[in-house]
């Protein structure tokens, strides 16, 4: 099985409080982000140029964002790295050996053979996670079945799991 057909195991990453540091501060880089800090990571971001959305996120302090070109040191004490800059090969292949040889997890922006870990599309909707994959079969159509499941799970969906949530904590604390 060829790395473009790698199924991957699919897991949640705890990165609470984590360092994340994401490599590329382009139209690439803008998404994922912002799913790192909703899951509670501390973000680093190392690029010369900077999304104007991942501007705003530096200037309200939640990301702390380095103007330059990568530097191996910028790896010291993360857990999870996200190259976003798989347009430059060099330097992708680098970031891999790097984290390789530290054990950091690495995903390579549209390189799975450069990454540990695969991105799946995401629909979030309150306590609700789902991740769609196609083992990088097609995108595309990953992105597509996401936005139809948003469509699906709407507000209403997400009080009836919030009210799940919470009976399941009463139950939690009142039965043995």
């Amino acid at each position: 099985m060829s790395e473009r057909q790698n199924p991957y195991f699919q897991v949640g990453l705890n990165v609470l409080d984590r360092t994340c540091l994401v490599v590329g501060g382009g139209s690439e880089a803008a998404e994922k982000p912002a799913r790192l800090l909703s899951a509670g990571a501390r973000l680093r971001l190392v690029s010369p140029e900077i999304d104007p959305d991942l501007r705003r996120s530096h200037l309200a302090k939640r990301i702390d964002y380095r103007p330059r070109r990568f530097e191996p040191a910028d790896l010291d004490q993360v857990f999870l790295v996200l190259n976003t800059v798989g347009h430059q090969p060099q330097l992708s292949r680098e970031i891999f050996a790097l984290t390789r040889e530290r054990g950091i997890l690495l995903n390579t922006y549209d390189q799975p053979e450069l990454s540990d870990v695969g991105m799946a599309a995401l629909v979030g909707r309150g306590h609700l996670r789902l991740s769609i994959s196609t083992s990088n079969a097609s995108p595309a159509l990953a992105r597509r079945l996401r936005q139809d499941m948003e469509k699906i799970f709407d507000g209403e969906f997400v009080e009836y799991l919030d009210r799940l949530a919470e009976v399941r904590e009463h139950l939690k604390s009142t039965e043995p």
